[in-house]
Order: C-alpha cells, then sequence, then structure tokens
C-alpha cells in the first residue's frame, strides 16, 4: 500500500471539508431552525480551525 506524503493528505482533508461546506450551504438555502443552526456551527467547529469566521460569514450564530 501506498503512502501518502503529507501535502496529499492535506488535499484530502480540503477536498472532504469543500463538500462538506457545500452540503451545509445547501442546507442553509433551506431556512433551518436555530436548532439547525447551532447543530451546524457545533460541527464545523469540530471540522476546521477557520470555523469560527465561516459561522460568522454564513450567520448561523448571533
Amino acid at each position: 500500500m501506498p503512502v501518502i506524503n503529507e501535502r496529499h493528505q492535506e488535499l484530502k482533508r480540503r477536498r472532504h471539508r469543500k463538500k462538506i461546506y457545500a452540503k451545509y450551504k445547501a442546507k442553509l438555502a433551506m431556512n433551518p431552525s436555530n436548532d439547525e443552526k447551532r447543530k451546524m456551527a457545533a460541527k464545523l467547529r469540530r471540522l476546521t480551525p477557520a470555523a469560527e469566521e465561516l459561522i460568522q460569514r454564513w450567520k448561523l450564530e448571533s
């Protein structure tokens, strides 16, 4: 089994985050409840260190 170097691992992580972001943006377009928004914000915080910026930009929490 081939070994993935650090650069390829990071690219793989970025692509995965991009898919998840697309899924969350689609959910935001359906006007979710405040509870759903809080859950998405919590999941984003676990997913990426830049979560706070995304949460503010997407207006998930006041």
